[in-house]
């Protein structure tokens, strides 16, 4: 990668903000964003600061483009969901080295760990499990064939069995021997409801992708692995086991009540979610972050990207085999 030009960001920013195109620009790397490299780009004499969203070295084959990834923001953008002001787009390589999305800085932080712990952070923990599922709704409403989304294809027949195509696949691309998880990956087959209706997933919705402050919940973050499925996908990740840092007496991402996040999506969309849905969408959750989990591990052990933070997440999927078995025991579900 080439040295980022700033005066080249700084004129391209300019044409779209109008900020001064002379003006001064500093760059510092943001922590988080396991899979892309972010930037804080900050302006002299500006208030207003943005982050500069780029390929990381390594990134994992199920990954969007940073461009594609710019169009789901834009359509989120258009239909009302709290994301971050989206700026730009350039494939160009001449300014920052590789092609980057450029957008508006939101307050907060989006740290899972600290944010289920810290109740100075999200405010009022029910209105922010009710906005949580309220913003899930909005997403909900774009549905196939929006356009600038036709990247995203066609929505398959019975989406959640292409999910577990999908996820047959990743594994198998890595070389993985992992008995637990393609026993999860059958159960799945066998048990899987047929989608009910369907619309864009956010596909990562959880805690430590959205953003909170001091008030309440600022912006959905992470767009990078959408696609057309049933709802319920995301309702489930969202409240999955997993994704609770450790808080599971918050079923709702660590930080409320399941049936709170529920409402706020049923008052929202004028749906009624289906529980016994959701209870086999968790097992899909857990099937999938393990599987996203050797990914990350595999960044790492190739050498393509050397990294603690994502050894560490490779050895995670022992942890989420053992819950994919647990969640399967004949004695939780009836014989397919």
């Amino acid at each position: 990668m080439s040295a980022p030009d700033l005066e080249a960001l700084a004129r391209l920013i300019a044409r779209h903000e109008g900020t001064r195109p002379n003006a001064a620009l500093r760059l510092a790397a943001l922590r988080g964003g396991a899979i892309q490299e972010n930037w804080l780009v900050s302006i002299a004499g500006h208030s207003t600061e943005y982050v500069l969203r780029t390929d990381a070295p390594a990134t994992i084959r199920s990954s969007h483009t940073r461009e594609q990834e710019f169009a789901l923001v834009n359509a989120a953008h258009a239909a009302g969901v709290k994301v971050a002001r989206p700026i730009i787009y350039c494939g160009e390589t001449n300014v920052f080295g590789k092609p980057f999305a450029l957008y508006e800085k939101m307050p907060g932080t989006a740290l899972g760990s600290r944010i289920v712990k810290d109740m100075s952070l999200g405010g009022d923990r029910r209105e922010l499990a009710l906005s949580l599922g309220r913003e899930l709704a909005k997403i909900h409403r774009i549905h196939p064939g929006h356009r600038g989304l036709e990247f995203l294809g066609e929505a398959p027949p019975d989406p959640a069995r292409a999910h577990v195509a999908h996820l047959r696949a990743a594994l198998d691309a890595l070389g993985a021997k992992r008995p637990a998880l393609e026993w999860g990956l059958r159960w799945l087959e066998r048990h899987l409801p047929p989608a009910q209706r369907v619309a864009l997933l956010h596909s990562d919705y959880r805690t430590g992708n959205y953003l909170v402050d001091a008030r309440g919940l600022s912006a959905i973050l992470d767009w990078e692995f959408s696609h057309w499925g049933d709802p319920h996908f995301d309702l489930a990740w969202f409240c999955a086991k997993c994704w609770r840092f450790g808080r599971n007496d918050r079923e709702a991402g660590g930080i409320g009540a399941r049936e709170d996040f529920y409402e706020g999506y049923e008052s929202e969309s004028g749906e009624t979610i289906d529980r016994d849905a959701i209870a086999a969408y968790e097992v899909l959750a857990h099937a999938r972050w393990a599987v996203i989990a050797l990914e990350q591990g595999e960044r790492h052990t190739s050498g393509r990207e050397s990294s603690l933070e994502l050894a560490l997440t490779g050895r995670m999927a022992a942890e989420l085999e053992y819950e994919l078995v647990r969640m399967t025991a004949p004695d939780r579900w009836r014989a397919a």
